[in-house]
């Protein structure tokens, strides 16, 4: 049983997903400590000047978990995030086909909690791209430990013997610790595939929504096919 871990994030790159297709449990790592400057709360679109960014304003207090800090809901973030998706993807093939998706289960919705908004995204989003895979809190599975023992001991719970981690993490992962525990530590080989966007020049490391407006979810199977876990 393999089993993948992460934050929640808004709208994350297509990487994250394809981690979720190669993963039989994802459990979505929601009582780690909220950060700034990550990307809990925001993610890149393209538009006719380039990339920018769509961040969902928070009430930051240090220490807080993600699943325990709240979403600003002073300003109207999703009003303005649903115009600009409006504005830059309306003519992509595909906005059509989703939009009414997202707009009535996310941008017409009130949230208070950002987990509970970006969780139900990406769950929202990996239906669209056809990925099978059970998902789960860490909140819920109610584990101690820091670090490398946190995952081992939320693999465990979830009755997972195959941990599939990103590239990112191998400074700090202790693969001796994992197999001392009966856990295989497997790695996401990914490469970022080029497809057609609007405007202009292929920009990769953007939203899953870049793919999802203009390519469809039914083409996500392929992308996932070329890349491998080792």
């Amino acid at each position: 049983m393999i089993a993948s871990i992460h934050q929640p994030a808004y709208i994350p790159w297509l990487g994250y997903f394809d981690k979720l297709s190669k993963s039989d449990i994802h459990i979505f790592f929601d009582d780690a400590e909220y950060s700034k400057n990550n990307l809990f709360n925001r993610n890149k679109i393209k538009t006719p000047q380039g990339a920018i960014w769509l961040t969902v304003p928070i009430k930051y207090k240090s220490g807080l978990p993600i699943n325990k800090t709240k979403i600003d809901n002073s300003s109207v973030w999703q009003e303005e995030h649903w115009k600009t998706l409006n504005a830059n993807y309306a003519r992509a093939p595909h906005f059509k086909k989703y939009s009414d998706i997202f707009f009535k289960k996310i941008y017409s919705q009130d949230w208070e909690f950002l987990s509970d908004l970006t969780i139900e995204m990406n769950k929202i989003i990996a239906d669209l791209l056809e990925i099978k895979v059970k998902f789960m809190k860490s909140s819920d599975l109610n584990v101690e430990g820091k670090r490398n023992e946190k995952l081992i001991n939320l693999c465990k719970k979830a009755e997972a013997d195959v941990y599939l981690s990103g590239q990112g993490a191998r400074v700090y992962m202790d693969e001796n610790l994992f197999l001392l525990n009966n856990i295989k530590v497997i790695y996401q080989e990914f490469q970022h595939p080029a497809y057609e966007q609007l405007w202009g020049d292929f920009i990769p490391n953007l939203s899953a929504f870049d793919f999802l407006f203009n390519c469809g979810g039914e083409k996500f199977r392929k992308i996932s096919k070329i890349n491998s876990i080792k």
